[in-house]
């Protein structure tokens, strides 16, 4: 992702109060079980997450399982803080030194690696409160790997499902 992207994603998040929430294409999409998850997750989560559906919908995906995978990616940030100031913290940060930020990621998310923590092991978490709620199989394993940068083309129909869902994620 550039950083002009990145740069678009935070002013996004920014003004998301001034944005209204369609809790309603959510509640279509998701099945009853699933549905609290979504609704549990902060303003800017819920908005940014609605955007990578409308993205995916004006893309020609149809699957379903992207489309719960594209609401849900991010509903395991909902279980410690993420003030928009550290998300913009370990955007920067790991822009610069990915490695450092990515074994800042690892462990409990305690102290000032929290934020380092909570970017890494989110798709985990999401993938886990999914599962927890009888969530499809395939959305849980698209979930848990929305963060994994594929490192060739896609070489299977999950693969091609999974760059769909990155590349809406990225550009949101």
């Amino acid at each position: 992702m550039t950083a002009v992207s990145r740069l678009r994603q935070g002013a996004r998040a920014l003004f998301a109060w001034l944005q209204p929430v369609d809790d309603n294409l959510a509640a279509q999409i998701l099945p009853p079980n699933l549905l609290p998850l979504f609704l549990r997750m902060r303003r800017t989560e819920r908005q940014h997450s609605l955007n990578v559906l409308r993205t995916l919908q004006r893309r020609g995906c149809v699957h379903p399982a992207v489309w719960q995978a594209a609401l849900l990616h991010d509903c395991g940030k909902a279980r410690y803080p993420f003030p928009l100031w550290q998300r913009a913290l370990v955007v920067l940060v790991g822009g610069i030194w990915r490695e450092r930020a990515k074994r800042w990621g690892s462990g409990a998310p305690r102290g000032w690696r929290r934020p380092f923590v909570i970017r890494q092991q989110h798709p985990q978490w999401s993938a886990e409160a999914v599962a927890a709620h009888g969530g499809d199989p395939l959305v849980v394993q698209l979930i848990a790997k929305h963060a994994e940068k594929l490192t060739s083309a896609p070489r299977d129909d999950f693969e091609r499902l999974l760059q769909a869902l990155q590349d809406a994620d990225n550009a949101n």
